[in-house]
């Protein structure tokens, strides 16, 4: 689909359209037209964006969050939120962000802290090996950079954990830089904007919303000099000059936050509704067009919450495993809901119980996995438990990292100690 919602098969480096009056092909970005009304349409696509950008940086000043790490130009805090951010809502990360900062308010702070420290202040984010990367990353740029965040693009792209978005979004949020960004909200504010039913998945469909996303930042840029509203967060100086790219992309985002939402989006009072093809066609609810999701995988789990003498046995996932480092309790996978579960506390531990009783359900979901973890609280007969671990208390188990369905067990633990 192009920018005025029709579409054909594509053909060479461009896209063939139909428009009133005339057949011609254009580049994915109307760059390079070979009709007689090439001219006139790429000015046309000159006009539509200049609108866009204009219309996004004044909505952004009116309607953008007043979000904690929105009001610096600090590189750190602003790549800390943006790490932080991945997979995981605004409203979750703002106290997370808040603890980081005031524990680990430098680079310096965070390449030094301790591992038990930092998966600490991670605990409840998930996706552990952001924060991993993270201190990886913060020791490169003491290393290499003498603790100085770098600024360019292919230096900020290099550290351990940084992608071409995160790249992108630090370096144009911080620095103003007119470099693209391209997350699931731009996707899907840009493929209604402009039309464009193909999966954003497939390559060329990828490569044209980057080039999308950069000929807007670009255009942002040259409009710098005009002057706008600024958002009430930007009442500091470093907020207040050179913002335009900034600010474009962060409005991306946010339109793509607040109002141009996956299922019900608010599009009578959206700024650029007069610019969106799928909101003349009638089509937001279809783009963007993800294809047909991985079907839901159910996974059950068995935690053991063994007892002695008021301490439990706590293990230590290792390295190179999903949430390595974090603490949980012993657990196994099973294949059905209700296990035998005097058979399987055997062959685990070599040993009996003398009772097994329920404690807590807890469930939840990490990418395409439905999983159920059933715990239990068990005394042994004698012992002669398993020696992976660590005896400790409810209250000293409070100062390690949990995964976060191991957490909760250790609150259902903790509030039947208390009780």
């Amino acid at each position: 689909m192009n920018s005025f919602g029709h579409g054909r098969k594509p053909f060479g480096n461009g896209k063939r359209f139909i428009f009133p009056g005339a057949d011609f092909f254009i580049s994915f970005l109307g760059i390079s037209c070979i009709s007689p009304f090439g001219k006139f349409l790429n000015s046309k696509i000159k006009t539509k964006n200049s609108k866009l950008v204009a219309a996004l940086l004044d909505w952004f000043a009116a309607n953008a969050r007043d979000l904690p790490w929105r009001r610096t130009r600090d590189p750190y805090a602003i790549w800390v939120s943006e790490i932080m951010l991945q997979q995981t809502q605004v409203k979750t990360v703002i106290p997370f962000w808040n603890r980081w900062m005031k524990e680990l308010p430098t680079i310096e702070a965070a390449a030094q802290a301790p591992s038990e420290k930092i998966h600490k202040l991670w605990e409840g984010l998930g996706y552990y090996t952001r924060v991993r990367n993270l201190q990886k990353a913060a020791q490169v740029i003491v290393e290499k950079h003498g603790g100085q965040f770098p600024e360019n693009f292919d230096g900020i792209l290099a550290l351990p954990g940084i992608g071409r978005y995160t790249a992108g979004a630090i370096g144009s949020i911080a620095f103003n830089q007119p470099l693209p960004i391209l997350d699931g909200n731009v996707i899907r504010v840009l493929t209604r904007i402009f039309g464009i039913a193909e999966n954003p998945k497939d390559k060329p469909t990828n490569h044209r919303l980057w080039q999308l996303a950069t000929e807007l930042v670009f255009r942002a840029k040259a409009q710098s000099s005009q002057s706008r509203k600024l958002p009430a967060f930007a009442v500091s100086a470093p907020l207040r000059e050179k913002v335009s790219c900034s600010f474009l992309n962060q409005s991306l985002m946010e339109l793509g936050a607040l109002v141009c939402t996956p299922r019900s989006p608010q599009c009578l009072v959206c700024p650029v509704k007069k610019l969106c093809v799928a909101f003349k066609a009638g089509r937001v609810d279809d783009w963007p067009n993800l294809g047909k999701r991985e079907a839901a995988t159910a996974r059950h789990f068995i935690a053991f919450v063994i007892e002695q003498d008021g301490k439990f046995l706590v293990q230590q996932r290792p390295a190179g495993v999903v949430n390595a480092q974090l603490w949980e309790f012993p657990n196994e996978e099973c294949a059905a809901a209700r296990p035998a579960l005097e058979a399987m506390f055997r062959r685990r531990f070599k040993t009996g119980a003398a009772k097994i009783q329920p404690l807590c359900t807890v469930k939840h979901s990490i990418t395409r996995y439905r999983i159920t973890l059933a715990a239990f609280v068990v005394r042994f007969k004698k012992d002669s438990a398993e020696r992976k671990g660590i005896w400790k208390t409810p209250a000293q188990m409070q100062a390690l990292a949990f995964t976060s369905a191991h957490r909760k067990v250790l609150n259902a633990v903790t509030a039947g100690a208390a009780g």
